[in-house]
């Protein structure tokens, strides 16, 4: 038992690191803002959480999907932190425009 949950951890990871590799070569925004190794363990550990027949039977296209809206989301929160005080009541009085 012990050793077919470390052949399913490493299928895991693989599996994330693969697709998390493939969306940070594809875009620069990934690169610049976020820590490829800090997201790969993050994911791996969130995906984690599902058995293992639940994630094989996530297909290739809606895992790294899934990564991506993750990336984006992790990319974005972190943009908002960048904003100067000046920045942060620009955006705040856009926002209360809408």
């Amino acid at each position: 038992m012990q050793e077919q949950l470390t052949d399913y951890q490493q299928e895991l990871t693989e599996r994330i690191s693969h697709v998390v590799d493939k969306l940070f070569r594809g875009s620069s925004f990934y690169m610049v803002k976020l820590d490829q190794y800090e997201m790969t363990a993050t994911l791996i550990e969130l995906f984690s959480r599902f058995s293992p027949e639940e994630m094989r039977a996530i297909k290739e296209h809606d895992l790294t999907r899934r990564i991506g809206k993750i990336l984006t989301l992790e990319a974005v929160a972190g943009t908002l932190n960048d904003l100067t005080p000046e920045e942060i009541a620009i955006f705040d009085a856009a926002v209360a425009r809408k």
